[in-house]
């Protein structure tokens, strides 16, 4: 008698459980209290806004200090080599200035005699020149130069990726950069500038522009530039929102919106001419209340109310050392940075409504603890009647009936597995599923019949130590009931070395000829591989041969009531086993009779041998050697050319001696020595034929 450890009995271990988990709920809710207030949040969002706007103004100066220093080096550039930008040699070189940001769209430099030379992206939807650029094309080298005999020419070089021409254009043109308004600003203030907003000429796109003068000996030699979209200016401020809803525009001095994060249109262009608008004619309101409630003469936090909702906002005028006075001007919504805070209100209102249901998911949950290993028992059971041959892992729990089954079921898996080993996997699986008691008695069932037998088993066994013969013989046997397995048979018993199975019974098959042919190919191939291993330990190989026979036999439960075996009995036995030993005479290694043939010849391929008598039976029986199958999910049983052949040879030399053609039976099986002079049909076969 087991002794069983000491476990909770399940009653009380659900009532404890839900004990030991409401209270200290109640505890909970008792000890949560209000940790945040308003305050607190307009506190906390008035830090952040004010490191955001610190944080946001050194940004754009470090954003656009590089563009600066970028151009500067163009123009130092022009100074050391007054003719560089003379040529064509700096088209590459503002090429390479180009990709240094997307924002950039354009690099030139326009020089006192009035030329003009440009490096710039291509939209392939924008017109130049009065027709749409190549298909493909992402740049463009420009340059604005007199053509004799043809004034001043605009010239267009289009270019893909990765700078391949693609196509060239040019018309006459009047552009002359020493009128247009980042050269008159560089020039005016002798340094690097950033230019009011503009339409870009050559682009038609609204912008600004930074621009640098060189001098050579005193003396302006030109100005080097680069442009910048307003677009760009606006994705800029949208990828820096200080939070969700927030809003943030730059304005000039005036307080006209030159780019915004909300993507809202800040400009008009009308015939070129453009108008920025004020931040107070904006489409969105909010932004015009903001500035409109601005405190004069402060940059400083301050808060406004729009439409009920509460926002702090910010107007900080940018260093003079960026070159401008712009402004950044940002608007945020409280309720981005209390939201936190008020949520965490409704959760203490909520909390309390919660606790009731609450302790209607903890009796769930303690219901769940004890169903979970109940339903991995159930499995458990389930795996038993499908005589799985995984293991599963034993089931614990700290209920005490839990775990009393559990052992129950663990023994009951033993006993079942060890049963199963003794008798025929599918009448263990049916008497589980059905319920049934074993019963003496059996009937009539058209089953196909497999016996196989180890060749000169008897001379082996003399020859090899008892042990080594036992574990490749077990090897063998292991191999035979795997497959047998993974076909659907059903291994009837072990004779010494021999083995007797079927196929059909206890559960029907429709293809059980078929199926009992594809698992003796298997046996077969796995043989050889069994084989060239024990080769490889200087082992001497076994060989295996089948024979198979499909007939009416008698199955079911034989013996008596205090033991009884499940097997066939009938004529189809008697020849299953004459077939496997007609091997021998043919030399062959799978034989199979007309019947198996007749059930799944047309997913066979055999070869006719020879006809043959069985002791009790006055007809003869046609039988065949199984080379291979088709339609397996087993590439390697489909026979090959060389075995179709050796087929379809034999037919025709069967076919001879079937019309009692001898001559002509004996020179077809000459034929197939000579191509296959190792077949022991053909030899055999000639060797009846010479004898007659």
């Amino acid at each position: 008698m087991v002794n069983l450890r000491k476990h909770l009995r399940l009653k009380p271990s659900i009532l404890t459980s839900f004990l030991l988990l409401t209270v200290p709920v109640f505890f909970t809710i008792i000890a949560v209290t209000y940790f945040s207030n308003d305050s607190i949040a307009r506190r906390s969002a008035v830090e952040l806004l004010q490191r955001f706007r610190t944080d946001a103004l050194e940004n754009m100066e470090d954003d656009f200090n590089p563009l600066k220093s970028l151009i500067r080096s163009a123009a130092v550039l022009g100074e050391v080599e007054p003719g560089f930008y003379e040529s064509d040699r700096c088209f590459r070189y503002f090429y390479s200035m180009l990709l240094h940001s997307p924002r950039i769209v354009s690099v030139y430099v326009g020089l006192e005699d009035g030329s003009f030379r440009q490096t710039r992206r291509v939209d392939a939807g924008v017109k130049i020149q009065d027709k749409l650029p190549p298909d493909d094309a992402k740049y463009a080298y420009r340059w604005v130069a007199t053509k004799p005999g043809a004034g001043l020419v605009d010239h267009y070089q289009f270019l893909d990726a990765n700078l391949k021409e693609l196509g060239v254009s040019e018309q006459a043109s009047t552009y002359d950069p020493r009128v247009r308004l980042w050269y008159q600003s560089a020039r005016q203030a002798h340094a690097t500038t950033i230019s009011d907003p503009d339409i870009f000429a050559a682009l038609g796109l609204i912008g600004f522009t930074v621009a640098a003068p060189f001098y050579v000996d005193g003396k302006l030699q030109g100005v080097a530039a680069i442009d910048i979209t307003l677009d760009g200016l606006g994705a800029y401020l949208a990828q820096r929102k200080i939070s969700p809803d927030s809003l943030s525009y730059i304005l000039d001095s005036q307080g006209r919106v030159i780019a915004a994060s909300d993507g809202s249109k800040t400009y008009a262009n009308d015939d070129g001419r453009l108008e920025l608008r004020h931040v107070s004619g904006l489409e969105n309101e909010l932004p015009a209340v903001a500035y409109a409630s601005r405190p004069r003469g402060k940059e400083e936090l301050y808060s406004l109310t729009f439409r009920g909702k509460q926002y702090l906002a910010n107007l900080s005028t940018l260093p003079s050392e960026f070159g401008k006075k712009w402004q950044l001007f940002t608007i945020s919504p409280v309720s981005d940075f209390t939201s936190e805070f008020q949520r965490n209100n409704d959760f203490l209102v909520m909390f309390g409504l919660l606790a009731t249901a609450l302790q209607i998911l903890i009796i769930y949950f303690l219901t769940g603890v004890v169903s979970a290993p109940l339903e991995r028992l159930a499995f458990k059971v389930e795996k038993i009647q499908e005589l799985g041959t995984e293991q599963l892992p034993a089931i614990d729990s700290p209920v005490r009936e839990i775990w009393t089954l559990s052992k129950a079921i663990d023994t009951l898996d033993a006993a079942v597995k060890s049963f199963a080993a003794f008798v025929p996997v599918g009448l263990v699986t049916q008497l589980l599923r059905s319920e049934q008691k074993l019963e003496l008695g059996g009937h009539s069932r058209f089953l196909t019949i497999f016996f196989s037998d180890l060749e000169a088993f008897s001379t082996l066994s003399e020859q090899l130590p008892t042990q080594e013969l036992l574990l490749r013989v077990s090897a063998y046997l292991e191999l035979v009931t795997k497959t047998t397995n993974q076909e659907h048979g059903t291994i009837d018993k072990f004779i010494g070395d021999g083995v007797m199975a079927f196929w059909g019974a206890p559960a029907l098959l429709d293809d059980h000829a078929w199926r009992s042919c594809v698992a003796a190919l298997r046996i077969q191939r796995g043989m050889d591989a069994l084989n060239e291993r024990w080769a490889s330990e200087d082992l001497k190989p076994l060989k295996v041969r089948i024979g198979i026979h499909s007939d009416a036999v008698l199955v079911g439960n034989i013996g008596s009531k205090e033991r009884m075996s499940y097997t066939v009995m009938g004529d189809g036995v008697n020849v299953a086993a004459r077939l496997e030993g007609v091997n021998k005479e043919y030399g062959t290694r799978i034989c199979i009779s007309h019947a198996v043939f007749k059930e799944a010849g047309e997913r066979l391929c055999v070869r006719p041998i020879d006809e043959v008598t069985v002791k009790g039976r006055r007809s003869t029986i046609p039988i065949y050697e199984l080379l291979g199958v088709y339609g397996a999910d087993d590439p390697g049983l489909e026979p090959d050319e060389r075995t179709l052949r050796l087929a379809r040879l034999t037919r025709l030399a069967h076919e001879a001696m079937i019309h009692e053609d001898f001559a002509l039976a004996s020179r077809r099986y000459r034929d197939i020595l000579n191509e296959f002079p190792d077949d022991p049909v053909a030899s055999a076969m000639l060797g009846r034929l010479v004898q007659a």
